[in-house]
């Protein structure tokens, strides 16, 4: 995604995914579900060194633009709140693969309990019409089957990344319109959470005012047709983070794209893939909420990095010295919070430890220890 403010979710959004199926650089990928204990996993001794990422799953979108360098004002985050049994966690993932295949690995224990077990977003990422139907009703009715409420993340936007890491999309707002609506076929009748199109309305700004004009067209129009196509799914538009716009400006952006209407929208979300600290994030998301106005509307935000807050620099593309935030939960007990969500695979690169969206288990293990 693109540079701006701070991190993906402060530069472009390079999502690290669960691959639900498929083949490619850009498919969707979801995250483990939680069954992890609140007393943290003894450490290895000495951890082994950092073995190739899975190559079974396609990398999922990851960079995303940088965004503005405020560091977050909270302090750190340490508490880790037990995760929603409601919420659900894909069982194909490229953190999944490499608890399975590396048994013996110091760094498992650590990783599989604090990372592979926590419920994640699912990314679809790639261009594939044809598929996306069945991909998106494999992950929907898993969740349904368990009792448990998935996290998609549609992100094929036409210029999406504003050409950055994660470049890449439908081939113009047509194709979308109707892969969006091949994508609401797959939703099913169970509740469903969409966070929509991450750096799509924050990061329009390399667009010309008529292609920005056309592109909140069809994201208005794609959360109507997820609601109408199931009235028990929940969408959330993209406010980017504390350290980009202000919430006035934001909020603008939001009601163009249909962000204020609830026959479109349910609210907003924020700091995908990046690492502002989460008290920084709740009083940004409800001036944000303030200004946009509309009824019931809330916001989730990223917590899967943040435990540390943003770096000072503004780093965005893997920095060192963050850490895992709160647990995923639908569960916050703040006002107008609807959830904090892992909507970023800790461990999945922003594009500098690897690929975007591919696994580093070094990366993924200084963030959970």
């Amino acid at each position: 995604m693109v540079a701006a403010a701070s991190v993906v979710v402060v530069a472009g959004t390079v999502s690290g995914v669960i691959s639900a199926t498929g083949e490619g650089p850009d498919v969707p990928e979801a995250r483990p579900v939680p069954s992890v204990s609140s007393r943290p996993v003894p450490l290895p001794a000495v951890p082994s060194a950092s073995p190739s990422p899975s190559a079974t799953v396609p990398a999922s979108p990851s960079a995303r633009a940088k965004r503005s360098s405020a560091p977050a004002s909270a302090p750190p985050q340490t508490e880790r709140a037990t995760a929603s049994a409601r919420l659900y966690r894909h069982p194909a993932s490229r953190v999944l693969d490499w608890v399975r295949t590396h048994p013996d690995d110091p760094r498992r224990p650590v990783i599989e309990s604090r990372i592979a077990d926590q419920p994640a977003a699912v990314w679809f990422a790639d261009w594939s019409p044809d598929t996306v139907t069945a991909r998106v009703r494999a992950v929907t009715s898993g969740g349904a089957a368990e009792g448990r409420v998935p996290v998609v993340v549609p992100y094929v936007i036409p210029g999406r990344d504003c050409g950055g890491h994660s470049e890449g999309g439908a081939p113009d707002l047509d194709a979308y319109d109707d892969w969006i609506d091949r994508f609401a076929a797959g939703l099913g009748g169970g509740e469903v959470v969409v966070i929509l199109e991450p750096d799509s309305v924050a990061q329009a700004d390399c667009l010309s005012a008529g292609q920005r004009a056309e592109r909140f067209g069809s994201l208005a129009r794609a959360g109507r047709v997820f609601k109408e196509a199931n009235s028990r799914t929940r969408v959330y538009y993209d406010a980017g983070h504390s350290g980009w716009h202000a919430p006035a400006k934001q909020a603008d952006l939001l009601r163009r794209a249909g962000a204020a209407s609830p026959a479109s929208s349910d609210g907003v979300f924020s700091n995908v893939s990046n690492f502002h600290g989460t008290a920084d994030e709740i009083a940004y998301d409800r001036a944000v909420l303030d200004a946009l106005g509309g009824t019931g509307l809330g916001a989730v935000i990223d917590t899967s990095r943040n435990g540390n807050g943003a770096p000072a620099d503004g780093e965005w593309c893997d920095p060192a010295g963050r850490t895992l935030g709160r647990a995923p939960t639908l569960s916050t007990g703040e006002a107008r919070i609807d959830a904090y969500l892992w909507v970023k695979l800790p461990g999945e690169s922003d594009g500098c430890k690897g690929a975007p969206g591919t696994f580093s288990p070094s990366y993924a293990y200084d963030l959970a220890r």
